[in-house]
């Protein structure tokens, strides 16, 4: 018999990782349609999630794409939320600035 798989609430999730700051908070999020769980539409905030899941969710003008990686137990700091997904968004390039008088309306 295989073991049963370890899940928490999406709602308790949300706040264990500090993508919402309460649990009325996260469950208004999922309730207007905003998450994805696995690229199924969820409308439930007890929801079941667990490790290997993958979530989407808006935040401000992003939509950010994650990996549950722990359910977590409580909200703890921001260096312990950290640890409970993997963001499998690609980091946007940063181009650098030139100093002044150094662009390529400059060269010679």
């Amino acid at each position: 018999m295989p073991a049963a798989r370890l899940t928490l609430r999406l709602d308790k999730w949300l706040v264990f990782a500090r993508f919402a700051k309460t649990r009325s908070t996260a469950a208004a999020l999922v309730e207007a349609g905003h998450l994805r769980v696995n690229g199924q539409r969820v409308l439930r905030p007890a929801h079941p999630v667990g490790p290997g899941d993958t979530l989407t969710l808006p935040q401000g003008a992003r939509i950010r794409l994650l990996r549950i990686l722990a359910c977590g137990t409580r909200r703890g700091p921001a260096a312990e939320a950290a640890t409970l997904y993997h963001d499998l968004d690609a980091p946007a390039p940063e181009t650098p600035v030139p100093p002044r008088g150094q662009g390529p309306e400059h060269a010679s």
